[in-house]
């Protein structure tokens, strides 16, 4: 792909990308060459798109066919009071575009499923999964695995969060292919076991920090800056303020 050379006000913008030896202008050409999509704009999809709006992703879609509500300002900080009521993908291609008029927002205003996952993904480099329910994570993740699409997902509940990057299509150091989110997670819990957010509650800042994260992630895929979190979830503690990460892989030799 062709990139485009900085222009003078995305060079002062970026400035202090561009001085990082591990970004530098060729990674910021990288990120404005990108294509983004994030899926959910609630309390993890929030931090992800304005941290990557900020950041210089040329194109950010956003999926999602909720409405603002006011038991949502609470974590999703990416919408405001005025916008109560309107459609969310709206409201965040409005506050992208205010953050960075450089960055096309792309909204779809619909729910992901069976029927459109395939055309929505295929048209993005990396995904990033901001869903609240399991039918959406393994669509999700069936989906890229299976047209070897990068995606950075995480979770959140009360007051713990975690995250990872699948890449299940490429191999590993030890030849080894990538390991599914499947390996991870076989199989969703039965409906009704995991309670919801809407049940047991989330702190706001908790979706910050995971969300935070799952932009840096993006980032350094998209700039080759660092090791991506493939074959490794990062889990997050509030309470106790502690991040562990544990490795998983696929099983069997391949």
């Amino acid at each position: 792909m062709t990139r485009e050379p900085l222009t003078s006000l995305e060079i002062e913008r970026y400035a202090r990308h561009i001085v990082l030896p591990e970004i530098g202008g060729a990674g910021q050409q990288a990120l404005k060459t990108a294509r983004v999509l994030v899926v959910g704009a609630g309390g993890l999809g929030a931090p992800v798109l304005q941290y990557l709006a900020a950041a210089g992703v040329g194109t950010l879609g956003v999926v999602d066919d909720d409405t603002v509500s006011l038991s949502n300002l609470q974590r999703q900080v990416i919408h405001g009071t005025p916008d109560i009521g309107r459609p969310k993908v709206e409201s965040a291609a409005e506050a992208i575009t205010s953050l960075n008029p450089h960055v096309q927002a792309v909204a779809h205003k619909e729910r992901l499923g069976a029927g459109n996952a395939d055309a929505l993904l295929s048209a993005y480099d990396i995904v990033v999964d901001g869903s609240d329910n399991f039918a959406t994570r393994y669509l999700l993740a069936d989906t890229a695995e299976r047209l070897s699409v990068t995606l950075v997902t995480g979770a959140v509940g009360r007051f713990d969060g975690s995250l990872t990057v699948l890449q299940p299509w490429k191999q590993a150091s030890d030849g080894r292919r990538n390991p599914r989110y499947r390996d991870l997670f076989p199989e969703p819990p039965p409906e009704g076991v995991v309670p919801t957010c809407a049940e047991v509650g989330v702190v706001g800042a908790l979706t910050g920090v995971i969300g935070t994260l799952q932009a840096m992630e993006v980032i350094k895929l998209i700039t080759g800056a660092g090791e991506p979190l493939i074959g490794r979830l990062l889990m997050y503690d509030a309470l106790t303020a502690r991040f562990e990460s544990i490795r998983y892989r696929r099983p069997g030799a391949e």
